[in-house]
This record gives structure tokens, sequence and C-alpha cells, in this order.
């Protein structure tokens, strides 16, 4: 029998290691699912897909940021599989959608969430009114004085406009009106947070899920009612006055294994996961 030259051994070793790769990714090209969008969501779709992927080997989910507007921008040009997104879809989006792929896309609520005020926990601030919130964010109130407490310049920090929390409470808070031009854009909610934190007199908006080292203040519809906290039970009666859906968004019905993926959300294991994360059930 000839022996074969170790040079010819080499190569048969990378044309089977080479047949086996492109097996394996054949059956796996099926199963690798995208996801991308709301930062405000993104822990919470990481965990839905830690859980799933433990539970379906073989699945792979990639799960990234960015805000609303990038996650549906994506959908739009076909670069992910689903959308997460903190805010309602557009008319002008869904125009986008059919134009490329004509389809209007299939919107999923997965979650609800309190669009929390976060103070630092050195603030005397305990309650805002909306209308104060939305003095203070369009640059009307600029001194913390006017609220009771020191004569201080109020450092007021927010999104950048991408995001779907940003869009929520420049529609809901500040009723379509312009941010002041001193809010500092930051890039995320735990960036927002981190500010808060080390800031005295800073304040910021974000999902309840991202309050640590920061305190709540309670909102108050109006200066005659009491003010809540955004916890699921002040969420569920609809006492929390700023409340929202979180969404996922698709460009065309579930099917295989992305079907799965989104009954494994809606079922009442992947309920209570939410729970788990800080956000609240869409149940």
């Amino acid at each position: 029998m000839k022996k074969l030259s170790g040079k010819k051994i080499a190569l048969m070793t990378l044309i089977i290691l080479a047949s086996l790769f492109a097996d394996y990714f054949t059956v796996f090209a099926g199963k690798a699912i995208t996801i991308k969008g709301s930062d405000t969501m993104v822990i919470l779709g990481q965990r839905w897909a830690e859980i799933y992927m433990s539970q379906n080997p073989g699945v792979v989910i990639q799960v990234t940021g960015g805000g609303s507007g990038v996650g549906i921008a994506a959908l739009i040009n076909g670069s992910t599989d689903i959308c997460e997104a903190s805010r309602p879809i557009k008319s002008s989006e869904i125009e986008k959608l059919k134009e490329r792929f004509n389809t209007t896309g299939v919107e999923i609520p997965v979650a609800r969430d309190g669009l929390a005020v976060y103070l630092n926990d050195q603030s005397k601030v305990v309650e805002l009114t909306l209308e104060q919130l939305k003095d203070i964010y369009t640059g009307k109130i600029t001194n913390w004085k006017e609220l009771g407490w020191e004569n201080t310049k109020i450092v007021l920090y927010g999104r950048e406009n991408s995001s779907g929390t940003y869009v929520y409470f420049k529609d809901n808070v500040l009723k379509g009106a312009d941010f002041a031009p001193q809010t500092q854009t930051l890039p995320g909610t735990a960036a927002i947070v981190n500010a808060v934190a080390k800031d005295k007199y800073g304040i910021g908006y974000g999902g309840a899920a991202y309050a640590k080292g920061v305190k709540y203040c309670k909102v108050k519809k109006d200066s005659q009612t009491p003010g809540y906290e955004p916890t699921l039970e002040n969420i569920k009666n609809g006492k929390y006055p700023i409340s929202r859906y979180l969404y996922w968004y698709l460009r065309n019905k579930p099917t295989g294994e992305i079907k799965k993926l989104v009954d494994f959300v809606l079922s009442e294991q992947g309920q209570q996961i939410i729970s788990k994360v800080g956000y609240f059930p869409v149940k």
C-alpha cells in the first residue's frame, strides 16, 4: 500500500473538516435567529435567548441593541429576523416594509414596562407631576428650587432620538414638544442610570428594570392625585401614568424555529422570566 505524504494527509484532513463544517452550517442555518433593537429590551431579550437555547441545543440566538429605530430599520433592510421595540412601529416604517417585502409586518406585544423617572439617592424630591416633568425636560423649569429643593441647576439626561424610549417620552410626557437643548443624550438606559447615580442634581428616564443605584421618582397624573412608582400593581391597575407595551416585530407570520421562540416568550415560563428581569407580563 502506497504511503501518503504529510502534505496529502493534511490536505485530506482539511477537506474532511470543511465537509463536516459545511454539513453543520447547512443544518444550523435554519435555526439561527437574530434579534435587534430596543436597548430597554436588550437584557430581557438576552435572558429569553439564554433560557431558550439551553432548552433547545443547536439553536443560536443573537440579541443586540442599538435602539428601537435601529431595530426597525434592520427589519426593513432584512438584516434581522426579529425587531425589539419599546414603541409602536410608525406608519412611514410600515410603508417602507411594504415596499421592500410586500408585507405590513407582524406586531406582537411581549411585555409591559413602567417608564421610570430616575433621581439620585441624595435628591430630596420625592414626586413630580406629568406637567412638571414636561416643564423640566422642555427647559421651562431649570432649577430644583422651583420644585422645593436646593437652589441648583437641574441636570437633564435623556436618550438619543433613535430610541423608542425617547419617542415615547417625547410623545406622552412632552406632548410632542422638543427636549431642552441642555439635555445630555446618552446611548442607553444603563448610561443614564450611571450618570444620575453619580450626579446629585441629575434626572433621567428609562425602563424600570434598570433602576440600580438610583431611586424612582413617584409620578402624578396631576397636582390633585397621589404619586405612584412603576410597580407591577400600579401598572396593572392603571395608577402609574407612564407605562407602555414592549413589542416584537416580524416581517411575516412566524414559522419554524421563530414560531417556537415566539410561543416560548408568550408562554407561562416566558412571561415569568419577564418578572424576574424586572418588567411586567403582557397578560
